[in-house]
């Protein structure tokens, strides 16, 4: 599947934290370190510690299934199938409120695998749309 919903740029950020935190261990230093954004599961691996929010699945989908969805908990990937019009009062007040529970679940799940939280991390749309109304909902929440 194409990356054709992830900015170029955004992937690509991404794409590099995980190469040089996973696959090259090169650095004592940031492999001490490596649990502050990674989590160990079993046999060594390392996940990225993260919660992927969408209202219409097909970005996350993108993320899924392409070439860095094995890194991923599919359980951390939380998303709806709905039509969500690009409005900011459908992410923030009707179906975003729906589904803010089992995201909060999820994020509250990673927080109890974490030694010492120290920060939450948020990146979300600001333009007005579902993804705004939708993170603005969960940062409240938080």
């Amino acid at each position: 599947m194409s990356m054709k919903f992830i900015p170029k740029d955004v992937y690509e950020v991404l794409e590099e934290i995980c190469i040089v935190f996973i696959y090259s261990r090169g650095s004592d230093l940031r492999f001490e370190r490596i649990e502050t954004y990674f989590s160990e599961i079993e046999g060594g691996k390392y996940v990225p510690r993260t919660v992927l929010v969408d209202m219409e699945p097909s970005a996350l989908n993108s993320i899924k299934f392409g070439s860095l969805g094995i890194l991923f908990k599919p359980d951390n990937i939380v998303s709806e199938n709905t039509s969500t019009g690009n409005s900011f009062a459908k992410g923030h007040y009707s179906e975003g409120a729906e589904m803010v529970d089992s995201i909060l679940e999820v994020i509250r799940e990673e927080v109890e695998g974490c030694d010492s939280l120290q920060s939450f991390q948020l990146s979300h749309s600001i333009r007005g749309g579902t993804g705004s109304g939708l993170g603005t909902l969960v940062a409240l929440k938080l």
